[in-house]
């Protein structure tokens, strides 16, 4: 009888562990999801356009399919690569970190850049020329690689977030972030690509006046909700991309702007005397906005004139 007792003790405390553990993946997967945000909205933003031009009945095929292979680039290769770097070669999350967040702030500051200066889209001209197969075929090959990158700026940002050594309990929050963050993604972009044909539906096969308006409603709101979504897209890249970046130079020694930016936050709350908390997120956050768009504007001519050429140089696509 002791000794039974004493293998539900065991038993007990293992359980008791595992509950910890779960507890701790749930809550490293939390906070490491809540600072990829910016990379998940604009995610979100972007994938809607790889349907465009292309038959309403494959819109949903084509989105589980660039949702598939965003699973397998977060699980199988990105996943296992991060903790390979955590484990070995940890000194190179934060210049990782840092090269992502360039990316972030040149992505999001030639969105702005393009509203500035309009460039004409070249999208419409290639629905015209090719067949829907070769052009969905283009269209998914685009959007995972987009994806790819985007999930690696995902995983970085989530493991740089996650303060348990544990290597398992990285693992599992990492594989949580990357599950959720995916299913969150492509389910919101499915509802967004399909909501035109409810709209559409609703609106002529409704039954009561209160439905068919609705669906009006719908069908008049999304150019809106896209517009929306792409704007919050480019102002949380500007956002989390600068912040990167400036919390990659207090790591690496360089600690002006980090020290300037929370002077300014602080001595705004203060000065505001109310709300002390969102006042200091809300200062901090627009001038970390604002060195991403001031980074993201110096990269624009050297990856047009420099990076884009070589890279076409280095790797010409295949016609």
């Amino acid at each position: 009888m002791s000794g039974l007792l004493a293998l539900f003790d065991d038993v007990a405390a293992i359980a008791k562990l595992a509950a910890t553990q779960l507890d701790d993946v749930a809550a490293q997967a939390s906070k490491a999801g809540t600072k990829a945000a910016g990379v998940v909205i604009d995610d979100a933003a972007v994938t809607p356009k790889y349907v465009t031009g292309l038959p309403a009945a494959r819109e949903l095929p084509i989105v589980w399919k660039i949702a598939r292979a965003s699973f397998f680039n977060k699980l199988v290769i990105l996943l296992p690569v991060a903790l390979v770097l955590q484990a070995f070669l940890p000194w190179m999350l934060t210049p990782l970190l840092m090269i992502g967040g360039a990316y972030l702030s040149f992505e999001g500051a030639e969105k702005v850049w393009h509203l500035i200066v309009p460039h004409k889209d070249k999208g419409p001209q290639q629905a015209k020329t090719l067949d829907a197969a070769h052009l969905e075929e283009q269209r998914v090959k685009g959007a995972i690689k987009t994806d790819f990158i985007l999930s690696a700026e995902i995983m970085t940002i989530s493991l740089s977030q996650i303060d348990i050594d544990s290597f398992w309990v990285q693992g599992l929050a990492l594989a949580v972030v990357a599950i959720g963050i995916t299913a969150l993604v492509y389910g919101a972009v499915a509802l967004l690509v399909k909501a035109d044909d409810l709209g559409i539906f609703l609106r002529a096969k409704g039954r009561l006046a209160a439905t068919r308006a609705m669906g009006r409603g719908i069908v008049k709101s999304m150019p809106s909700v896209m517009v929306g979504i792409a704007t919050i897209g480019t102002v949380a890249m500007l956002w989390v991309g600068g912040s990167i970046l400036v919390h990659g130079l207090h790591d690496l020694g360089w600690h002006l702007p980090y020290e300037q930016i929370k002077h300014a936050a602080t001595w705004a709350a203060e000065a505001v005397g109310t709300a002390g908390g969102f006042v200091t997120w809300g200062v901090t956050a627009g001038l970390d906005g604002i060195i991403g768009l001031a980074t993201g504007l110096a990269l624009i001519p050297l990856v047009n004139r420099a990076i884009v050429p070589v890279s076409g140089w280095l790797f010409p696509e295949k016609m």
